[in-house]
């Protein structure tokens, strides 16, 4: 008989970890052409091992691979599905202060699961160094990162008759991936997602411009719409997650205002746990909450109230007072805490060290325990 109790945790993590300076130099050397490949995976693992079992240590229940085996936190799953391929877009995020890269993905033939995806064998080596007791967590990126974001999109009329079929066969594709870590023992998956800040700033931006803000709500309605198509029809024990992130890109964001414009879009997720950023006042205040949680007793807000940021590590009295203010909106029992973000959703990393990274998830695990537990 399947257990269709939803793992759940009052202590979380969204995902990435700083990459150490051991891994950081195998990746060069494998660009460079001075190592193998084999070799870098050697490094790799050594290094995921090392982070699992730290990862533990600190008292978490549920570890990633610190998304060691990946350069971006999105676009190394994306460029790698069916009918997507790399590209230089000469142009970079304009961050806070900052440039990314200038690397994107675009279409490139009919959406589809790539069954031989290189996440599959890299979710199994996680799970392999996963002690018992303990849940190895996959996360890799949402479809509407895919859906009129950056130009992904662009060439949909290219392969497709209608945009109709490109949604759908964009959610097939992310049904059939979800399955396959289903079968190879994951119970819990997280889609990350910054589509849901774009959109709060774009509503924000054309708040006295109907014509845009009927595009966006279309925008917002196909997002719905494909995730919730991808989510159907899993197994019922699978835990999928999502989290709203505004950027992290050494220690600079994207995008800032509060939840109001898009919770009523998120209350319709059918998503287990949602993974909220609320570390400053960019991310507004917690009335959106109801919305977001919609009297759905099964689900979880995780409080990000703690920065992956900054090392400065925060006031346990002032997160009590806002946990305590977020539970006028939302039970505390469906209530978790975590970072805002990960704390290096690129390999460059946020500006911190990794012992300070240690020591944040050490005080989020002390203030959990105390208001949890």
């Amino acid at each position: 008989m399947v257990n269709t109790k939803k793992l759940t945790y009052r202590f979380d993590q969204v995902g990435s970890y700083l990459r150490p300076e051991n891994l950081k130099k195998a990746r060069e050397q494998y660009a460079n052409g001075e190592i193998s490949h084999e070799e870098l995976l050697q490094v790799q693992h050594e290094e995921i091992k090392k982070l699992v079992d730290e990862q533990v240590k600190v008292g978490l229940r549920a570890v990633t691979d610190g998304e060691f085996n990946r350069s971006w936190w999105h676009l190394d799953f994306l460029g790698q599905l069916g009918g997507f391929e790399f590209y230089d877009q000469n142009d970079s995020y304009k961050f806070h202060g900052e440039k990314t890269r200038s690397t994107n993905i675009r279409l490139n033939g009919k959406v589809h699961a790539n069954l031989n995806h290189p996440f599959f064998d890299d979710f199994k080596y996680l799970k392999s160094v996963t002690p018992a007791g303990v849940e190895p967590k996959q996360t890799i990126h949402s479809p509407s990162l895919i859906i009129n974001r950056d130009h992904r999109s662009d060439l949909w009329s290219k392969y497709y008759d209608t945009w109709e079929e490109f949604l759908d066969d964009l959610a097939q594709a992310y049904h059939d991936t979800l399955q396959k870590f289903y079968d190879l023992g994951a119970r819990y998956v997280q889609l990350d997602d910054t589509t849901w800040a774009y959109l709060i700033n774009q509503f924000n931006v054309n708040a006295d411009n109907p014509a845009e803000q009927d595009k966006l709500e279309k925008i917002a309605d196909d997002d719905v719409y494909v995730i919730n198509k991808a989510l159907s029809g899993l197994p019922e024990d699978l835990k999928l997650s999502t989290h709203i992130c505004r950027g992290n890109f050494k220690s600079t964001y994207l995008f800032e205002g509060g939840y109001e414009p898009v919770a009523k879009y998120l209350g319709q997720l059918n998503y287990d746990a949602f993974f909220l950023e609320y570390d400053n006042d960019r991310s507004g205040g917690f009335e959106p909450l109801s919305a977001i949680f919609n009297d759905r007793d099964n689900i979880e807000v995780v409080l990000g109230l703690f920065t992956s940021k900054s090392a400065d590590l925060e006031n346990s009295a002032e997160i009590i007072a806002r946990i305590k203010e977020a539970e006028q909106y939302v039970p505390k029992a469906n209530l978790a805490l975590s970072t805002q973000c990960g704390f290096s959703s690129t390999e460059e990393g946020n500006i911190l060290t990794i012992q300070d990274q240690w020591e944040k998830l050490a005080l989020i695990k002390e203030i959990a325990d105390e208001k949890f537990i």
